[in-house]
């Protein structure tokens, strides 16, 4: 078994928990499944050119990049389906934006896309924590900046979306 092969059975259990959490969330006739999610992110990662997975934390921020835009992917598709589709609707982790119980992804999609231009390291600071299932460590690892900055980038992301997403 080759070192990715390893490292990835090392985070699959992790990644497909992730998958299950983000579904769990979705619509109800929500056709994507866990392990299809995780499949297809992984094939996304994989097929990036010039990528060494350094740890299990690193290959779990990849994915976690990867997760997002299948879903984003996905709710587009549906949205373009029979009857104008309707917009996939996701809920949030508790207390990443108060006062929202369940948010389009495509509006989350939108609203991080809005945020990186304003602040890329925040931005990917939300991206790693809720798709990625990272820790404030691990991102902080992962982003070479200390947990007390994660934990910053964290709390502004958070405020700045809840405005964003107000609007």
């Amino acid at each position: 078994m080759s070192d990715d092969e390893e490292l990835l059975s090392a985070v699959y259990a992790e990644l497909r928990q992730l998958a299950s959490a983000y579904l769990a969330r979705e619509n109800a006739g929500h056709t994507l499944q866990p392990t299809a999610l995780v499949h297809e992110a992984y094939l996304r990662v994989s097929a990036q050119e010039n990528v060494t997975w350094k740890n299990p934390a690193h290959l779990r921020a990849l994915s976690a990049i990867a997760m997002r835009r299948v879903l984003v992917d996905h709710a587009r598709g549906k949205q373009a389906t029979k009857r104008g589709g309707g917009l996939e609707r996701v809920t949030l982790e508790a207390g990443l934006i108060a006062g929202e119980a369940e948010l389009d992804t495509l509006e989350l999609d939108a609203a991080l896309s809005k945020l990186a231009e304003v602040d890329e390291r925040r931005a990917r600071v939300v991206e790693l924590r809720y798709f990625g299932g990272l820790t404030n460590r691990e991102v902080g690892e992962h982003l070479g900046i200390s947990e007390t900055t994660v934990e910053a980038d964290w709390r502004f992301a958070k405020a700045w979306l809840a405005r964003e997403l107000e609007r």
